[in-house]
Protein backbone atom coordinates (compact mmCIF):
# COMPACT_ATOMS: atom_id res chain seq x y z
CA UNK A 1 0.00 0.00 0.00
CA UNK A 2 1.09 3.26 -0.73
CA UNK A 3 1.97 5.67 2.23
CA UNK A 4 0.20 9.03 2.55
CA UNK A 5 3.13 10.87 0.41
CA UNK A 6 3.49 8.41 -2.28
CA UNK A 7 -0.50 8.46 -2.84
CA UNK A 8 -0.55 12.51 -2.75
CA UNK A 9 2.70 11.93 -5.62
CA UNK A 10 0.32 9.43 -7.66
CA UNK A 11 -2.29 11.72 -7.45
CA UNK A 12 -0.66 14.73 -8.93
CA UNK A 13 1.53 12.25 -11.88
CA UNK A 14 -2.75 11.56 -12.89
CA UNK A 15 -3.17 15.18 -12.81
CA UNK A 16 -0.67 16.45 -14.73
CA UNK A 17 -0.68 13.54 -17.86
CA UNK A 18 -4.09 15.19 -18.09
CA UNK A 19 -3.45 18.53 -18.00
CA UNK A 20 0.05 17.97 -20.22
CA UNK A 21 -2.14 15.54 -22.56
CA UNK A 22 0.23 12.79 -21.83
CA UNK A 23 -0.93 9.59 -22.90
CA UNK A 24 2.06 7.68 -21.89
CA UNK A 25 2.17 9.26 -18.62
CA UNK A 26 -1.58 8.41 -17.80
CA UNK A 27 -1.33 4.91 -18.66
CA UNK A 28 2.21 4.45 -16.52
CA UNK A 29 1.19 6.38 -13.38
CA UNK A 30 -2.52 4.48 -13.37
CA UNK A 31 -0.84 0.96 -13.59
CA UNK A 32 1.41 2.78 -10.79
CA UNK A 33 -1.83 3.31 -8.93
CA UNK A 34 -3.11 -0.08 -9.11
CA UNK A 35 0.47 -1.77 -8.59
CA UNK A 36 0.73 0.43 -5.46
CA UNK A 37 -2.83 -0.50 -3.95
CA UNK A 38 -3.91 2.80 -4.57
CA UNK A 39 -8.02 2.36 -4.54
CA UNK A 40 -9.12 2.98 -8.16
CA UNK A 41 -11.80 5.29 -7.58
CA UNK A 42 -9.84 7.84 -5.63
CA UNK A 43 -6.98 7.56 -8.32
CA UNK A 44 -10.07 8.52 -10.63
CA UNK A 45 -11.81 11.18 -8.82
CA UNK A 46 -8.85 12.80 -6.96
CA UNK A 47 -5.91 12.20 -10.05
CA UNK A 48 -7.48 11.93 -13.44
CA UNK A 49 -10.99 14.04 -12.74
CA UNK A 50 -8.68 16.60 -10.91
CA UNK A 51 -6.47 17.07 -13.93
CA UNK A 52 -9.89 17.80 -16.18
CA UNK A 53 -11.36 20.38 -13.79
CA UNK A 54 -7.92 22.71 -13.81
CA UNK A 55 -7.92 21.78 -17.70
CA UNK A 56 -11.23 23.11 -17.72
CA UNK A 57 -9.87 26.40 -15.50
CA UNK A 58 -7.22 26.69 -18.34
CA UNK A 59 -9.89 26.55 -21.22
CA UNK A 60 -11.71 29.05 -19.45
CA UNK A 61 -8.54 31.63 -19.10
CA UNK A 62 -8.28 30.67 -22.70
CA UNK A 63 -4.99 29.62 -21.87
CA UNK A 64 -6.11 26.07 -23.39
CA UNK A 65 -8.31 25.74 -26.82
CA UNK A 66 -10.66 23.22 -28.40
CA UNK A 67 -7.51 20.85 -29.71
CA UNK A 68 -5.71 21.36 -26.30
CA UNK A 69 -9.35 19.59 -24.59
CA UNK A 70 -9.65 17.18 -26.70
CA UNK A 71 -6.04 15.97 -26.09
CA UNK A 72 -6.55 16.03 -22.76
CA UNK A 73 -9.23 13.81 -23.20
CA UNK A 74 -7.92 11.09 -24.48
CA UNK A 75 -5.10 10.97 -21.94
CA UNK A 76 -8.25 11.16 -19.35
CA UNK A 77 -9.92 8.12 -21.02
CA UNK A 78 -6.74 5.92 -21.24
CA UNK A 79 -6.50 6.14 -17.67
CA UNK A 80 -9.58 5.37 -17.25
CA UNK A 81 -9.84 2.10 -18.95
CA UNK A 82 -7.16 1.03 -17.13
CA UNK A 83 -8.40 2.25 -13.49
CA UNK A 84 -12.20 1.51 -14.32
CA UNK A 85 -12.51 -2.31 -14.59
CA UNK A 86 -10.63 -1.55 -10.66
CA UNK A 87 -13.38 0.05 -9.18
CA UNK A 88 -14.94 -1.09 -5.84
CA UNK A 89 -19.11 -0.94 -7.14
CA UNK A 90 -19.71 -1.49 -3.50
CA UNK A 91 -17.97 1.64 -2.47
CA UNK A 92 -19.02 3.83 -5.41
CA UNK A 93 -23.04 4.69 -4.43
CA UNK A 94 -25.38 4.69 -7.30
CA UNK A 95 -26.67 8.30 -7.13
CA UNK A 96 -29.63 7.74 -9.94
CA UNK A 97 -29.72 7.91 -13.63
CA UNK A 98 -29.01 10.64 -16.18
CA UNK A 99 -30.06 11.24 -19.82
CA UNK A 100 -27.82 13.84 -21.29
CA UNK A 101 -26.95 15.26 -24.93
CA UNK A 102 -26.50 18.32 -27.04
CA UNK A 103 -29.53 20.04 -28.13
CA UNK A 104 -30.76 19.65 -31.56
CA UNK A 105 -28.74 21.60 -34.44
CA UNK A 106 -25.72 21.56 -32.09
CA UNK A 107 -22.79 19.58 -32.64
CA UNK A 108 -20.69 20.97 -29.88
CA UNK A 109 -19.99 18.22 -27.60
CA UNK A 110 -16.63 18.30 -25.76
CA UNK A 111 -18.41 20.20 -22.41
CA UNK A 112 -20.96 17.20 -22.45
CA UNK A 113 -18.57 14.62 -23.13
CA UNK A 114 -16.55 15.72 -20.10
CA UNK A 115 -19.66 16.39 -17.95
CA UNK A 116 -20.80 12.85 -18.94
CA UNK A 117 -17.58 11.46 -17.92
CA UNK A 118 -17.89 13.28 -14.88
CA UNK A 119 -21.35 11.84 -14.35
CA UNK A 120 -19.87 8.73 -15.01
CA UNK A 121 -17.38 8.51 -12.31
CA UNK A 122 -19.18 10.11 -9.91
CA UNK A 123 -21.38 6.93 -9.60
CA UNK A 124 -24.51 7.39 -12.15
CA UNK A 125 -25.94 5.90 -14.66
CA UNK A 126 -25.46 7.64 -17.68
CA UNK A 127 -27.68 7.49 -20.91
CA UNK A 128 -25.72 9.49 -23.26
CA UNK A 129 -27.88 10.25 -26.92
CA UNK A 130 -24.57 12.51 -28.53
CA UNK A 131 -25.16 15.35 -30.35
CA UNK A 132 -27.04 17.02 -32.19
CA UNK A 133 -30.30 15.40 -30.21
CA UNK A 134 -33.92 16.50 -31.41
CA UNK A 135 -35.71 17.67 -28.65
CA UNK A 136 -38.30 14.84 -28.30
CA UNK A 137 -35.58 11.96 -28.26
CA UNK A 138 -34.91 13.75 -24.49
CA UNK A 139 -38.45 13.85 -23.41
CA UNK A 140 -38.42 9.98 -24.54
CA UNK A 141 -35.44 8.34 -23.14
CA UNK A 142 -36.68 9.97 -20.18
CA UNK A 143 -39.54 7.76 -19.96
CA UNK A 144 -37.86 5.26 -21.02
CA UNK A 145 -35.40 5.00 -18.52
CA UNK A 146 -36.60 6.78 -15.69
CA UNK A 147 -34.09 8.60 -14.85
CA UNK A 148 -33.87 11.00 -12.27
CA UNK A 149 -31.72 14.16 -14.04
CA UNK A 150 -32.11 15.16 -17.89
CA UNK A 151 -28.82 17.09 -18.73
CA UNK A 152 -28.45 18.89 -21.86
CA UNK A 153 -25.68 21.02 -23.26
CA UNK A 154 -25.77 23.92 -26.19
CA UNK A 155 -23.03 25.93 -27.36
CA UNK A 156 -25.06 28.57 -29.36
CA UNK A 157 -27.85 31.24 -28.19
CA UNK A 158 -29.78 29.88 -31.08
CA UNK A 159 -29.70 26.40 -30.62
CA UNK A 160 -30.32 27.02 -26.53
CA UNK A 161 -33.64 28.18 -27.06
CA UNK A 162 -34.84 24.64 -27.48
CA UNK A 163 -33.97 23.16 -23.98
CA UNK A 164 -36.48 25.68 -22.67
CA UNK A 165 -39.12 23.71 -25.13
CA UNK A 166 -37.72 20.22 -23.60
CA UNK A 167 -38.38 21.61 -20.46
CA UNK A 168 -41.92 22.07 -20.63
CA UNK A 169 -42.62 19.10 -22.45
CA UNK A 170 -40.35 16.99 -19.95
CA UNK A 171 -42.15 18.94 -16.99
CA UNK A 172 -45.89 18.20 -18.71
CA UNK A 173 -45.11 14.36 -18.49
CA UNK A 174 -43.35 14.24 -15.97
CA UNK A 175 -42.79 17.18 -12.87
CA UNK A 176 -40.53 14.97 -10.79
CA UNK A 177 -37.72 15.19 -13.24
CA UNK A 178 -34.68 17.19 -12.38
CA UNK A 179 -33.19 19.16 -15.31
CA UNK A 180 -29.76 20.67 -15.58
CA UNK A 181 -28.12 22.71 -18.46
CA UNK A 182 -25.06 23.65 -19.00
CA UNK A 183 -22.99 25.33 -22.27
CA UNK A 184 -20.88 28.42 -23.10
CA UNK A 185 -24.34 30.87 -23.33
CA UNK A 186 -26.35 29.14 -20.41
CA UNK A 187 -25.99 31.09 -17.47
CA UNK A 188 -28.27 31.10 -13.91
CA UNK A 189 -30.62 33.60 -15.30
CA UNK A 190 -31.25 32.23 -18.00
CA UNK A 191 -31.59 28.19 -16.34
CA UNK A 192 -34.13 29.88 -14.03
CA UNK A 193 -35.60 31.63 -16.82
CA UNK A 194 -36.60 28.38 -18.75
CA UNK A 195 -37.55 26.44 -15.61
CA UNK A 196 -34.80 24.25 -15.21
CA UNK A 197 -33.88 23.00 -11.87
CA UNK A 198 -29.75 22.86 -11.83
CA UNK A 199 -27.24 25.02 -14.04
CA UNK A 200 -23.73 23.79 -14.19
CA UNK A 201 -20.55 26.04 -14.91
CA UNK A 202 -17.83 23.38 -14.72
CA UNK A 203 -17.70 19.45 -15.11
CA UNK A 204 -16.99 19.27 -11.25
CA UNK A 205 -19.69 21.70 -10.72
CA UNK A 206 -22.25 19.27 -12.84
CA UNK A 207 -21.82 16.78 -10.52
CA UNK A 208 -22.60 18.37 -7.35
CA UNK A 209 -25.26 20.02 -8.76
CA UNK A 210 -26.69 16.58 -9.70
CA UNK A 211 -26.14 15.11 -6.43
CA UNK A 212 -28.14 18.27 -4.50
CA UNK A 213 -30.88 17.79 -7.13
CA UNK A 214 -31.24 13.97 -6.75
CA UNK A 215 -31.34 14.71 -3.06
CA UNK A 216 -34.28 17.14 -3.65
CA UNK A 217 -35.93 14.70 -5.71
CA UNK A 218 -35.83 11.48 -3.36
CA UNK A 219 -37.49 14.04 -0.68
CA UNK A 220 -40.23 15.10 -2.97
CA UNK A 221 -40.69 11.93 -3.78
CA UNK A 222 -41.09 10.82 0.03
CA UNK A 223 -43.63 13.49 0.59
CA UNK A 224 -45.81 12.56 -2.58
Amino acid sequence: MADEAREKEIMEKLAEAVIEYDEDMAKEWSETALSEGVEAFKAIMDGLAAGMEHVGELYDQQEYFVPELLMCADALYIGLDILKPHIDQDKVKKMGQVVIGTVQGDVHDIGKNIIKLMFDVGGFEVHDLGRDVPLESFVEEQLKTDSDIVAMSAMMTTTMMGMKKVIKMIKEKNPNVAIMLGGAPVTQDVASLFGADGYADSAGNAVQEAIKMIGQLRKLQKQS
